[in-house]
């Protein structure tokens, strides 16, 4: 069973055991002062990628600022080979026309093989 903190109306707390199907209480056993139930945040650590730098201490966002400085860096630096590298095929593929081989027609119109057996 959980325990849950209550606060008198002076600041003091105090603990009890109670069923969570329990409603809240809302005087104190002992005294039969109102009393309040106190909440606490749960302690939540996000893990993987995908959660914001202000999630962790100052330390370790310090430490992933510069490492996701330094892979922007190197995605730029891939983005710039990678564009000159499509700059230069199609370079190559604006040849003179000269240099092409033309086509024959008769390599177009070519009638297609008949299967052997075939009665035509």
């Amino acid at each position: 069973m959980p325990t849950y903190e209550y606060r008198r109306p002076d600041g003091t707390t105090f603990e009890i055991i109670q069923k969570m199907a329990d409603d809240a209480l809302t005087v104190d056993p002992d005294t039969g002062v109102p009393v309040e139930r106190v909440f606490h945040p749960v302690a939540i650590h996000f893990k993987g990628k995908g959660f914001h730098n202000t999630d962790y201490g100052t330390k370790r966002r310090n430490r992933e600022l510069e490492a996701s400085a330094k892979e922007g860096a190197d995605k730029h630096d891939a983005k710039t080979a990678d564009k000159a590298k499509a700059k230069s095929e199609s370079s190559s593929s604006d040849a003179p026309k000269s240099d092409l081989k033309p086509k024959a027609k008769s390599d177009e119109k070519k009638p297609k093989p008949k299967p052997p057996g075939s009665k035509d």
